[in-house]
């Protein structure tokens, strides 16, 4: 017991030691940005977003890892209908080394295609490919009956907007979300368990022409329900952040469907801690 609090203990500082080291790289690399003194806040749009998991275990150390998201926002002329236009197809791979249960590390690539802001406009590319390189830490602690998880992502980026004959800028972004998995008809968190899980992540972008660090903040809540292989879940999000325009902050309502299956493909299947993120 003791030496359980003392890795939890060990692991929660080597996450803030670590936090602090990337905040000051990422502020280092804006001392000379401009921010605006005056601050505009849009009014708010909405979103749809549609997403697989699957987590496919090849040994004790290794998994696969893989993502697919649809993602929908409103139209242009109706900011509260969610689904009016496409706005992502997402899709992230990865392989992941568990060095210990409470701590692993995920690296591999993303293709995202983002679509048109204005279906049909011919000044606009109907979708461009965003490719991208990511890779992770993941920190898991309990903190009595509730499992916390620390995730630490980097994503370096090549984007570009959909206007036609727009270059590709790179950039890279560091993510750190805070998850807490809080079982509420089980002692912790197995199977056929209905739990809730608020999340909160802050997104730090540098490259050339950002003007601000900050890309965004998401605020999570989801509820969910664990069945065999399955994890079904789904909630609110509300985001905010700034825009290309230099004191011009957007915010945006949505909401976020998915389901996680896992796969154990090894001949003798031992139980593991934990396997729950999203």
């Amino acid at each position: 017991m003791g030496n359980t609090i003392k890795m939890h203990t060990a692991n929660t500082k080597t996450a803030l030691l670590f936090i602090g080291f990337l905040m000051g790289h990422f502020l280092a690399k804006a001392q000379e940005v401009y921010i605006p003194e005056e601050k505009t806040n849009l009014p708010s749009t909405t979103e749809s977003w549609n997403g697989l998991y699957l987590k496919f275990r090849l040994s004790d150390k290794w998994w696969w890892y893989q993502e697919n998201h649809y993602r929908r926002r409103n139209s242009a002329d109706n900011p509260s209908d969610f689904v009016g236009r496409m706005s992502q197809v997402y899709n992230r791979f990865g392989m992941t080394y568990m060095f210990t249960d409470n701590f692993e590390v995920t690296f591999g690539p993303t293709l995202v295609w983002n679509y048109s802001p204005d279906p049909g406009n011919p000044e606009y590319v109907n979708s461009v490919l965003e490719p991208r390189f990511w890779h992770q830490w993941l920190l898991t602690q309990s903190v009595g009956r509730v499992k916390v998880l620390h995730q630490f992502r980097f994503e370096h980026r090549f984007k570009r907007d959909n206007n036609i004959g727009a270059e590709y800028n790179y950039t890279d972004r560091f993510r750190y979300k805070i998850t807490a998995y809080v079982p509420l008809n089980k002692p912790k968190m197995e199977n056929h368990t209905l739990f809730i899980a608020p999340s909160n992540e802050i997104f730090l972008e540098t490259g050339k022409n950002k003007w601000n660090i900050l890309e965004e903040n998401r605020v999570y809540t989801a509820i969910g329900y664990t069945y065999n292989n399955l994890m079904f879940f789904g909630g609110h999000m509300w985001t905010y952040g700034p825009t290309n325009v230099p004191g011009t902050y957007r915010n945006r309502q949505i909401i976020r469907l998915n389901v996680m299956y896992t796969l154990d493909f090894r001949s003798t299947r031992k139980e593991i801690t934990r396997n729950f993120s999203f």
